[in-house]
């Protein structure tokens, strides 16, 4: 599994895989989907076949059925990539603990409170404000 924390190499066809990763954002975080823990893993083959596995926060995500697509382009657009393939997966299921630093930074100093992390009742805190359910 991918640690969002962790930088791929420079220059390489992974770097640029993240980098896209890192343009594309959850409409309703003010975090892309990679600093927000949703990729689970990215193979790139020598011959540019990329593949990506990735979560949403809930099944019930209202962007269940386009986000995926848009992964697929985003990445598909990558320079030395030939083709793209997003499969998406529930297992293991996506908490906040998948959130890299920056992420939990951006959603403390922007004082989100959105739907991320299952139930208010969960008594999900980052900062200091509690996260509410989706």
């Amino acid at each position: 599994m991918i640690d969002p924390n962790a930088e791929p190499e420079a220059g390489t066809a992974l770097a640029r895989v993240v980098a896209a990763l890192r343009g594309v954002y959850d409409p309703e975080l003010p975090v892309n989907i990679y600093d927000l823990g949703l990729i689970y893993e990215i193979e790139v083959s020598g011959e540019g076949d990329a593949r990506v596995v990735m979560t949403l926060t809930a099944p019930n995500c209202p962007v269940a059925g386009s986000l995926p697509g848009q992964v697929e382009r985003a990445v598909a657009g990558v320079e030395g990539v030939r083709s793209a393939s997003v499969e998406l997966t529930w297992e293991p299921r996506w908490t906040p603990d998948r959130l890299s630093e920056a992420a939990r930074l951006e959603l403390e100093f922007t004082g989100h409170t959105g739907p991320i992390g299952g139930p208010r009742s969960a008594g999900l805190t980052i900062g200091r404000r509690p996260i509410e359910g989706g």
